[in-house]
């Protein structure tokens, strides 16, 4: 078994209205105001829902982990609400960061330390970080585009100005 097996991740199909929110969420208007909104509304609806719901799972239908890195600078614990794809039995994650110019701070925090814990519906686990090759990257990118065509657009607006990192996560173990 894998970590996707391990945490039951994986994206459910959506309907009508949540694959609009998914075309719109890849479109640049639509990358700028999640960019700019959705950590908030992630809280609340995170508050509301006692931690089972987030706001990109409601709204797109998408399965939302949590991803606690250590500060590259501060040392303290950062949580970041991703989207992962899986990729074999592990999970991957892409730092596109809705296509915006910065690189997302969890990015540098894993290249500092790659160790981490994803947390999916109330399970947790440690995982270990590895930056994936190439032609896995390539491989994590058709699959991703699969569930949320909007990766394709931020990779194309991110092009030429930065690099896009693609981390494979696993058990420490390896199992």
């Amino acid at each position: 078994m894998g970590l996707a097996q391990d945490l039951a991740y994986h994206h459910a199909k959506a309907n009508v209205a949540q694959r609009g929110v998914r075309r719109f969420a890849g479109s640049r208007p639509g990358a700028w105001l999640f960019s700019h909104t959705l950590r908030h509304l992630d809280t609340g609806i995170g508050r509301l829902t006692h931690g089972r719901h987030s706001a990109p799972s409601l709204l797109s239908g998408l399965a939302v982990l949590s991803l606690t890195t250590t500060g590259r600078r501060s040392g303290t614990p950062r949580a970041s609400h991703l989207i992962a794809t899986p990729h074999g039995g592990d999970l991957a994650l892409i730092g596109t960061n809705f296509g915006q110019e910065l690189t997302p701070a969890w990015v540098l925090n894993l290249e500092a330390n790659p160790r981490a814990t994803l947390t999916y519906r109330g399970i947790s686990a440690a995982v270990v970080a590895r930056a994936a090759t190439p032609e896995e990257a390539d491989e994590v990118f058709r699959a991703a585009s699969t569930f949320y065509p909007g990766y394709g657009n931020y990779r194309s607006r991110i092009a030429g100005r930065r690099r896009v990192r693609v981390f494979i996560l696993a058990s420490p173990t390896g199992t």
